[in-house]
């Protein structure tokens, strides 16, 4: 079995037991969260949301928080001496989704 979640402005396919990184939230490591925007839930009965599954839930537990690699954002302007340099991580959280109530 396996649903599609809409989390952090993006959808994510998970299934029971998997591991993800999403958007860092605002809960603590070894707490339990819970994603209420389910949109497909797929298997053996087959539901698709218009736009949410009504009484869908897919639970999860944080297993870290941490910071992506950094990425180099340059900005340059040819012949007019202008270059910026900077750099950036983005924060994430590492989730394990334990069910997927449907």
């Amino acid at each position: 079995m396996y649903a599609i979640i809409k989390t952090g402005g993006k959808q994510i396919k998970v299934e029971a037991g998997q591991e993800i990184y999403i958007e860092k939230l605002d809960a603590d490591v070894e707490g339990s969260v819970e994603f209420g925007e389910v949109l497909f839930v797929g298997g053996d009965d087959v539901k698709v949301g218009a736009p949410l599954v009504e009484g869908a839930k897919v639970v999860g537990t944080v297993v870290k928080h941490g910071r992506a690699k950094k990425i180099t954002v340059f900005k340059m302007k040819a012949k007019k001496n202008y270059r910026r340099k900077q750099g950036h991580r983005q924060p994430y959280t590492k989730v394990r989704i334990e069910k997927i109530e449907a």
